[in-house]
């Protein structure tokens, strides 16, 4: 039996594993798809759930809306600043903290605890202590002069970004950790002795050293903090007004507020689109790169 016929079989054989698998993924993926695109080409609605073909009626509607390229606005400006300020925040605090930690590593549960809080249950808090008018903050800062409504129009844009940077910085630090402690300390007594300490060592060895886990994080934040619902929901509504309308949160509305199910798909439709056209450009880029 000749090596290519044995690699041949060796194919054949691994096909074959993943045709269940490929099987159970079709008829997991595949019927809601199927069925998410009659909705979007239809006029589907609680009261009628079967529709009447409207071609593409939805998709007009939908990038004919103002609303929602505000709210897509609202989302890419609030995904890059807490992205942004998470990860530039975490890597700070991950090259003060690292000698503390490495001496006493229970601190680092401490550290996590913002993070295992649910985002709905933080949002429910901090609409209590912001409250303008029974809130403890608001109240202690007025007692000293300082009159802040946080929740209100002028404010409410840094509030929940403030409440996502306190509750997702512990997540973005917890992954750089894990990346700074996997550079070995012979590593870095070599740097200094060749003369590369403090700013040149963090610069031109732990960071290059760190960058596949800083560039996952990054993403990670991003989609994450794109696809933001739970806790600006539960906080305002979207409001004052639509100013903090997220995508998710415009597309909810749709669907079970205003009872356009048609649209809120094809909204969904067109946000996967252009998620996996970025996807598919940022592969690129980093493959040309490697």
């Amino acid at each position: 039996m000749s090596y290519a016929s044995f690699e041949t079989k060796e194919q054949a054989s691994a096909r074959a594993l993943l045709v269940p698998l490929c099987l159970f993924m079709g008829a997991l993926l595949g019927f809601p798809t199927l069925i998410n695109l009659w909705y979007s080409f239809s006029d589907v609605s609680f009261q009628n759930m079967i529709g009447s073909f409207v071609g593409i009626d939805n998709y007009v509607a939908a990038v004919t809306n103002p609303k929602m390229w505000q709210a897509l606005r609202f989302s890419l400006q609030f995904a890059v600043i807490c992205t942004t300020i998470e990860v530039g925040a975490a890597l700070i605090l991950v090259f003060i903290l690292h000698p503390l930690l490495v001496k006493r590593p229970w601190m680092t549960a401490i550290l996590m605890l913002p993070m295992m809080v649910s985002p709905a249950l933080m949002g429910v808090m901090y609409r209590l202590i912001l409250n303008e008018f029974t809130g403890a903050v608001p109240v202690y800062l007025e007692m000293m002069g300082y009159a802040v409504n946080f929740l209100g129009r002028g404010n409410i844009y840094k509030t929940v970004v403030a409440i996502e940077v306190l509750q997702w910085t512990p997540f973005a630090f917890l992954i750089l950790l894990t990346a700074r402690q996997t550079v070995s300390y012979e590593l870095e007594e070599a740097a200094a002795v060749d003369g590369a300490t403090g700013f040149r060592s963090t610069f031109h060895i732990l960071l290059p050293m760190m960058k596949p886990a800083l560039v996952i994080v990054l993403f990670v934040r991003f989609i994450d903090s794109f696809r933001v619902f739970d806790h600006i929901y539960v906080l305002t509504g979207g409001g004052p007004g639509n100013l903090t309308t997220s995508i998710s949160i415009y597309i909810y509305k749709l669907f079970f507020v205003q009872n356009t199910l048609g649209e809120a798909v094809a909204v969904s439709i067109l946000l996967l689109l252009m998620s996996l056209t970025l996807i598919v450009v940022a592969m690129r880029l980093v493959v040309r790169r490697s």
